[in-house]
């Protein structure tokens, strides 16, 4: 397949409502998938949210009993992988027939972390990549993921692959996905900031792929009447001003970025535009130089309790 439609979707997450949030990713796959779209990326943490704003009770030495509270609140609002939730995603992708990512607050144990899942047209699960690095005081919610998560799933409308949010300033992650092939890199992500559509353009001119960051716009509004970020109680205060974009291998944007709207940007995306642009470029093969540069990247399970059985 030479020529697909994919589709961003700008939106925000009902905040601490799992029915609803399901309910609106359901209308919008749904949506993206009537303008002819075959790849649908949602933003960042999109189920369990990103309830920006929030400080969850942390102080240097201390922690509140409200912010113990508040992040259990957050946990039960989070999906494990494999699980109901995450068959109820695959159900979605299957009744639209795409291929859907989704960004994700997930359980596992006892700690959440922010992840990324693929789905295909059938409601397959084709895999999950947990955020390496959460940034900040994301720190104090979400764990770190490993490399046994970077994943590039090979489909049957190309390689996808990509990283979340401030990942994508990891250079080590971009390099990986591209020596894994992607051809269609998901950046799904609560930057809101005017530099992150050059750091998407940087990204699709040193990859030579197609770059798809779905970001959320979010406001007071989409969270329940007790959420009370440091930004305000106005219901139409913008937590997230969205600025997803769709960019070629040439770093041409071809959708967006827009700002201070939900919307859905669709493309056409040509694959031999790839081909085309590493003709003289491709940062792992003819413009590396593994004489000189190499990455080591551990992509193994990295687990605190190793059972071995002795013979």
């Amino acid at each position: 397949m030479t020529v697909i439609t994919a589709s961003v979707v700008q939106a925000g997450t009902p905040l601490f409502d799992k029915k609803h949030t399901f309910e609106k990713l359901e209308t919008l796959t749904h949506q993206a998938a009537g303008g002819g779209a075959q790849l649908v990326v949602f933003p960042e943490a999109y189920i369990g949210g990103y309830p920006k704003g929030l400080d969850f009770g942390v102080r240097l030495g201390s922690r509140s009993e409200e912010g113990r509270d508040m992040f259990k609140r957050y946990y039960d609002e989070a999906i494990t992988v494999p699980g109901t939730d995450c068959d109820a995603v695959g159900a979605i992708a299957k009744a639209a027939k795409v291929y859907l990512v989704v960004g994700i607050v997930e359980q596992d144990g006892g700690t959440l972390y922010c992840t990324m899942l693929y789905f295909g047209p059938d409601g397959s699960f084709l895999g999950k990549h947990q955020k390496l690095m959460p940034t900040a005081l994301e720190r104090v919610v979400w764990g770190f993921g490993d490399g046994s998560t970077l994943i590039a799933p090979k489909t049957e409308i190309g390689t996808l692959g990509g990283a979340i949010c401030w990942e994508n300033f990891m250079p080590q992650t971009r390099l990986t996905m591209y020596q894994k092939g992607v051809e269609f890199y998901c950046a799904p992500t609560v930057d809101d900031r005017d530099v992150w559509l050059p750091l998407m353009q940087t990204t699709a001119l040193e990859g030579r792929c197609f770059v798809l960051s779905a970001t959320q716009l979010l406001t007071r509004g989409d969270g329940p009447a007790d959420y009370h970020p440091i930004q305000g109680d106005a219901p139409d205060t913008v937590l997230i001003r969205g600025g997803s974009c769709i960019i070629s291998p040439f770093g041409e944007v071809l959708a967006g970025p827009v700002y201070g709207e939900e919307t859905i940007l669709t493309a056409e995306l040509d694959k031999s535009e790839i081909t085309r642009g590493k003709y003289d470029l491709d940062v792992v093969g003819h413009y590396a130089r593994p004489d000189v540069f190499t990455l080591t990247v551990d992509e193994t399970p990295q687990k605190i309790v190793k059972a071995s059985k002795s013979s």
